[in-house]
């Protein structure tokens, strides 16, 4: 009986040397927010793909993954890349009916208006990993969040106004 025991007290210290670490690493949602009138059609958190967000909105909708640390470190930083249309609503003055040869220069001609970003961003400290949260606000500045909080809610690192206005002039970079 003492042989059997000592034999699976050993099997078991065995077996714990086959388990799995915990990983350095995890994927997390993202998700995004626009706080200026201009709408993001499309962004990326380092080449990671997030959700088209309204002017003034989101936060609704998450695509996946992009991975960090699950340990947040000083000089974290992700890459965000981002479409941003400057006048959203224009197409309420396109030429009737959709579709047609001048709506689809009309198309054309706004589609040239799109402006193309991109930013080395730090990522704001965190104790627990959550959602990544990219903040788009005015004059193409960008904040990232990583914590296990949503916006509004205790331990959210930002604070800023859903409804943001777009200075005269931008700072220099």
């Amino acid at each position: 009986m003492k042989r059997l025991h000592l034999l699976i007290s050993i099997s078991a210290l065995l077996l714990q040397g086959c388990a799995d670490a915990l990983p350095d690493r995890l994927g997390a949602p993202i998700e995004g927010y626009s706080h200026t009138s201009a709408a993001i059609n499309r962004f990326s958190v380092n080449g990671n793909g997030g959700p088209n967000i309204s002017p003034n909105g989101g936060g609704a909708k998450q695509n996946c993954c992009a991975t960090l640390p699950v340990k947040w470190h000083p000089g974290l930083t992700v890459v965000v890349e981002w479409e941003k249309d400057p006048n959203p609503y224009d197409s309420v003055n396109w030429p009737d009916p959709p579709f047609s040869d001048a709506w689809r220069k009309a198309a054309q001609e706004h589609e040239a208006q799109y402006t193309r970003h991109r930013a080395v961003v730090a990522v704001a400290p965190y104790e627990e990993l959550g959602a990544i949260d990219v903040h788009f606000l005015p004059c193409n500045q960008v904040a990232v969040s990583a914590v296990a909080a949503l916006p509004g809610q205790p331990g959210y690192p930002f604070n800023f106004p859903q409804k943001m206005q777009e200075p005269a002039t931008c700072p220099k970079p």
